[in-house]
């Protein structure tokens, strides 16, 4: 079932510490999904952290499209949910989330270093607006 927004199942879903892939357009090359961090918003969007020099950050400036896809991992049934849309590039905000999604995806008592290290960058947040969202269970 194909929609422009997400349900409350898709957001449990991708509340989980899941990666996502990123697939940006602006290349004349092939796409290239990169595995992200992400978050699912109470508002319905789907927003990420990244360096404010990162390749996909000039992609995005050229041509805002983007969609990201999320899979169950191995071991559990089959379920995945893909959005698609146009983002938007946010100065403010990106520290936070960096913060929040480390606490989800690592230990930071065993990694505290790394995340000092990471909010260290000058970093951007990248919110994507579904206008299609597509999911599939079995």
């Amino acid at each position: 079932m194909d929609t422009d927004t997400l349900t409350t199942e898709d957001r449990e879903f991708l509340a989980r510490p899941l990666h996502g892939f990123l697939t940006v357009a602006g290349s004349p090359q092939p796409a290239q999904p990169r595995p992200v961090w992400f978050e699912a918003t109470v508002d319905g969007t789907v927003q990420l952290f990244t360096p404010s020099g990162s390749v996909k950050l000039r992609r995005l400036r050229r041509d805002p499209r983007a969609s990201i896809v999320v899979a169950a991992p191995i071991g559990e049934r089959e379920r995945w949910v893909a959005v698609t849309g146009r983002t938007t590039v946010e100065d403010d905000g990106a520290r936070e989330l960096a913060v929040r999604l480390a606490a989800r995806y690592w230990d930071l008592d065993e990694r505290a270093d790394d995340l000092a290290a990471m909010i260290a960058d000058e970093n951007v947040r990248v919110v994507l607006h579904p206008e299609r969202v597509r999911r599939f269970a079995f």
